[in-house]
């Protein structure tokens, strides 16, 4: 199977192209920047592509049978479109190709819902705040990109991750159909379960949530850890 990988050189889109290619996939995973993308292997193809640019995203998408989109931007408080407009490219290219399958990562604060895991300070303080200022834009543009799926006739499936951490290796993840009461999501779980949706049929034209409870951080430790980086 020859997997195409979006947002292949940011934190997730590494972690699934390694896993993808140990698994035994022929990965053809997309950057802009494609000198930089630090991994080698025989059955890899590192194919350089804007989100952006149609025409590029057409050639990349050629040969595929499934797509799976780990794109994403460092919040910002600007107009964010990269979710939005490459589903568009995204989803023009499999239509031209015949692709049906497609993957895409989205977020739980696209659909702020309460958390039964979370607590007073994320369901009442920091999930309000954030959705309504930093992260607005962000997650504005990704329900644009769910909405736009849910529009068309793609075999399509929507992860929705809460708060991400890094993590050592994959753990028995939770997955459960739109929402879930847990509030981490480590990267390589959510990698696993890209991956595992490529061929799993579960949750087709559905939005899977997928969360970690083993190893995760207390939500204060998440916080500050992820306040003095960009993702």
């Amino acid at each position: 199977m020859r997997i195409v990988v979006f947002g292949a050189n940011g934190p997730t889109g590494r972690l699934l192209t390694g896993q993808a290619l140990a698994a035994g996939q022929h990965v053809a995973a997309v950057t802009r920047r494609p000198a930089e993308f630090p991994i080698t292997h025989e059955q890899l193809d590192v194919v350089e592509a804007d989100a952006h640019d149609a025409r590029a995203v057409d050639r990349a998408v050629e040969g595929a049978d499934v797509v799976l989109s780990a794109l994403g931007v460092p919040f910002t408080r600007k107009p964010v479109t990269i979710y939005s407009d490459g589903i568009r490219n995204i989803t023009a290219a499999m239509a031209r190709h015949g692709v049906k399958r497609v993957v895409v990562v989205s977020s739980s604060a696209a659909e702020p819902h309460h958390h039964a895991d979370g607590g007073f300070l994320l369901n009442r303080v920091f999930q309000p705040l954030i959705t309504a200022t930093i992260g607005k834009t962000t997650y504005a543009d990704m329900r644009r990109m769910e909405e736009f799926l849910r529009g068309g006739d793609l075999d399509w499936t929507i992860m929705r991750p809460s708060g991400l951490f890094d993590a050592p290796g994959v753990t028995s993840y939770e997955l459960r159909e739109d929402q879930a009461p847990g509030v981490f999501t480590s990267r390589t779980d959510l990698a696993a379960s890209l991956l595992e949706q490529a061929t799993d049929t579960r949750f087709v034209r559905k939005v899977a949530a997928v969360t970690t409870s083993e190893g995760a951080p207390t939500l204060f430790q998440l916080l500050r850890r992820e306040a003095f980086k960009r993702d």
